[in-house]
């Protein structure tokens, strides 16, 4: 990925050089540096304003190239409308529309004054939000370009990251607030990157060494081969991994930042790192995006980085499933029958109907080993999803209403949107079959419903939810703070999710 701006936090003061940034709120409400700063453009701000009908709506800024009467190279201002209705994402939010800004102006270092017209509280937590907002707008996948050859020196450290210094009337404070946000969006970065990898550099063994790497963190990390995954008769899993030349992985992540006997919350990712359809072979046209079928677990493993980084006090474990779903000689095939883990026989009619296999070991083994508190799955499922809901919000699937208020709470918080369907014995008859205990496709009625039925069939009695989010993980619409194909949909939503309702 590029690189990410190096942000700090500095004592209120006024801009000196570089590009400065400053905030105005309706009819040009600004605060009081601010206000002493901005008067001193030859010419006035007001002019300029007008000039550019600029009112200080928000989202929206006025952007001055080298101001008459000002030390600073450029001056922009942000508008943020009443600064009194602006909450923790709004904040965020704006923290991308600035990023936008320098990323235009081709910023190499800014100030900016986070000093509101209006009083605002806890600011230094807004500042944090907004802090948050930079970094994942200034997110862009471009690992696999090459840099084209430096031709003179004024072209020489361009590719630098920009320097951002939030100015702020109490520094230490907005910095611990940061020491937060900031482990949340290395989650969601990492999520992002992730999906963004080609599956020729991201295989199954190569996936479950990433997630390994959160050991650095204290995250306790186990990986399972398919020796292991065999002695287990995970044969659901492994049955969708056997068309590949590429081994199938379990990798296990444990953060107890907890009580030693809080039973841990359970978060299981499905990982299919390139999925072509198996035997029942998917279209060629959009083939490619494919790469991203692993979503689920991307975002697990992001959360699971969130949660160690920013030390959450709490017991997690996230379980993610690695499989590659090919079509060679060895692929299973429609009409297959499979074990499960629990024991449940499945009958196989479409080989593109992995995901399901894949997560209903995951959860069978989370739930038997672990004895969770409850389980949120995560998988880009189903295009039925989709058709129900677009790419605004990810389907919800549960056994407990509690669950599902508190994921919908999270998710209007923080912007990533659930939709709750519906669970039933009714559509349970869908998936039916003489021939095994349950048939693994339903049909094309309530596609995404069924799915869930199905996983609803490896849970037990534990609070579960299950979060389809073909949808939102990947080519979702573009916002302030998600510019790109990978969206890191989920970490923020759960990571929101276990801080409001699980942690002392």
């Amino acid at each position: 990925m590029s690189q990410l701006p190096k942000l700090s936090f500095g004592k209120l003061a006024t801009p000196k050089s570089g590009t400065a940034v400053v905030f105005a709120g309706e009819d040009l409400a600004f605060g009081e540096l601010s206000a002493e700063f901005v008067n001193g453009v030859t010419g006035g701000i007001e002019r300029a304003a007008k000039v550019a009908g600029f009112k200080g709506k928000k989202g929206s800024h006025l952007d001055l190239i080298a101001p008459a009467g000002l030390e600073v190279d450029r001056l922009i201002v942000v508008g943020i409308g009443s600064a009194a209705d602006m909450d923790q994402n709004g904040w965020t939010k704006l923290g991308g529309t600035v990023m936008a800004a320098l990323k235009s102006a081709k910023a190499e270092q800014a100030s900016i004054v986070f000093e509101p017209a209006t009083v605002v509280e806890a600011l230094s937590h807004k500042a944090s939000a907004f802090a948050l907002g930079i970094k994942l707008a200034a997110y862009n996948f471009d690992t696999y370009k090459t840099k084209a050859p430096v031709e003179d020196d004024a072209d020489k450290g361009k590719d630098k990251p920009v320097k951002i210094d939030i100015a702020i009337e109490d520094a230490k404070a907005a910095k611990k607030a940061w020491e937060a946000d900031a482990a949340i969006s290395d989650g969601v970065c990492l999520a992002r990157d992730l999906v963004n990898e080609p599956a020729n550099m991201l295989g199954p063994v190569e996936f479950a060494k990433k997630a390994a790497q959160l050991e650095k963190l204290g995250v306790e990390v186990e990986i399972l081969g398919e020796k292991e995954m065999k002695k287990l008769k995970m044969n659901a899993l492994l049955g969708v991994a056997q068309g590949s030349v590429r081994p199938a992985q379990l990798a296990i992540m444990r953060w107890n930042g907890g009580k030693k006997d809080d039973k841990p919350l359970a978060f299981v990712g499905k990982g299919v790192v390139f999925d072509t359809g198996g035997i029942s072979i998917k279209p060629g046209a959009g083939m490619d995006e494919m790469k991203g079928d692993m979503g689920g677990a991307a975002t697990v493993t992001g959360l699971m980085h969130a949660l160690a980084g920013r030390k959450a006090k709490v017991n997690a474990v996230g379980v993610i499933g690695l499989v590659e779903n090919m079509p060679d000689g060895n692929a299973q095939r429609p009409g297959d029958i499979v074990t499960a883990m629990s024991g449940t026989t499945i009958e196989i009619l479409n080989t593109d109907a992995e995901g399901r296999l894949v997560l209903a070991d995951a959860l069978w083994y989370t739930q038997e080993r672990f004895k969770p508190a409850l389980m949120i799955d995560l998988a880009t499922l189903t295009g039925a999803v989709i058709i129900a809901l677009g790419n605004h919000n990810a389907g919800l699937f549960t056994n407990n209403d509690g669950i599902a208020e508190q994921l919908t709470a999270a998710g209007q918080s923080t912007e990533e949107l659930v939709w709750r369907l519906p669970l039933s014995k009714d559509y349970d008859k869908l998936i039916d079959t003489p021939n095994a205990d349950v048939k693994n496709i339903g049909g094309r009625s309530a596609g995404s419903i069924t799915a869930a039925q199905f996983l609803q069939r490896f849970v037990n009695d534990v609070p579960w939810a299950h979060l389809d989010i073909a949808g939102t993980a990947m080519g979702a619409p573009k916002t302030e703070i998600n510019t790109g194909w990978a969206s890191g949909f989920g970490v923020r939503l759960l990571d929101r999710f276990v801080a409001d309702n699980y942690e002392g």
